[in-house]
């Protein structure tokens, strides 16, 4: 079943005369009737639909290479939408991510997450997304695929393209930048399972594992963003986080000076002892213990240390 967007056709109107009046947004994202050069859309298409490009000069894959992607895909999923052209209808052709497609095929998807492009009219495109862009019927990574569109077509700066859609530029680059998020996490903005705020919080880490990792708790505990960024600042400050049932350890290690002090702290003590420094040099420790006695025995080292 070939993949299609539906409208209010009485809003957006239909086909490409209507585009030229600021309408016609089936012409900008979907893959329906009118198909205009570089149009993006997000979208889960099964497995079965997609073909190689026979002109892809990579004619070998490393199967070990590849059994390793499958591994990581089938813990994790999809970190990065394969690109795909539609072809006809329920058929597309990779244009980028044939290890993706076929790593997913070992690790037994049925479906990836993919950006559809279709390809035709350059000009009338760039018109059409430069009219349409601030439509409240675009989510936001429909309106990054268009930033992204501009950009890479035209050769439109940030600057220019947030001069006329009439945003500034950094709103046109905190859209774009959501094109870096895992794929599921773009699913999920898309479907608005999430919102903004969520994602762009999300986009501080610098690991798609940890990304992924705090989006599922998002979703089971239904987070708010100012409960996420402050996750996400205590996994950046070096803090491992306690969220739901489980642990987010940060990927931020303490410089070799701080780690032998915590293991002295921890060697005084006689317990374990945490600490987190930032990068700019501010930090906390923390003292474990699992009882009074332990308390008692840790507040009389410190009396005896004040002495």
């Amino acid at each position: 079943m070939a993949v299609h967007k539906k409208y209010d056709r009485n809003v957006l109107g239909r086909g490409l005369d209507d585009i030229g009046n600021g309408r016609g947004l089936d012409a900008l994202i979907d893959t329906g009737e009118v198909r205009t050069q570089g149009s993006s859309n997000l979208n889960e298409i099964p497995l079965s639909q997609i073909e190689p490009n026979p002109n892809q000069p990579r004619r070998e894959f490393d199967e070990d290479a590849l059994r390793e992607l499958a591994v990581s895909i089938a813990e994790i999923g999809i970190i990065q939408p394969v690109t795909l052209r539609q072809t006809a209808d329920d058929k597309y052709q990779i244009i980028a991510g044939e290890r993706r497609w076929r790593a997913s095929q070992i690790a037994g998807l049925t479906s990836i997450p993919a950006y559809v492009r279709t390809v035709e009219d350059e000009n009338v495109m760039e018109m059409a997304l430069v009219e349409n862009i601030q439509r409240e019927d675009l989510n936001a990574i429909e309106i990054a695929l268009a930033y992204e569109h501009l950009s890479e077509t035209t050769g439109m700066t940030q600057e220019r393209i947030s001069e006329r859609v009439g945003k500034s530029r950094t709103a046109v680059t905190n859209y774009m930048r959501l094109l870096k998020l895992p794929a599921q996490v773009q699913m999920a903005l898309k479907n608005k399972e999430i919102d903004m705020g969520h994602a762009r919080a999300l986009l501080a880490l610098d690991s798609p594992s940890q990304q992924i990792k705090l989006f599922h708790e998002i979703q089971k505990n239904g987070y708010s963003v100012r409960r996420v960024e402050e996750i996400v600042q205590m996994l950046k400050s070096g803090e491992s986080v306690l969220v739901g049932k489980k642990t987010i350890k940060s990927n931020t290690r303490l410089p070799e000076e701080f780690d032998i002090l915590k293991n002295r702290l921890s060697d005084f003590f006689h317990a374990k002892v945490q600490m987190t420094c930032s990068p700019k040099g501010k930090g906390k420790i923390s003292i474990s213990f699992a009882n009074e006695e332990e308390l008692e025995r840790i507040m009389n080292a410190l009396d005896k240390a004040g002495k």
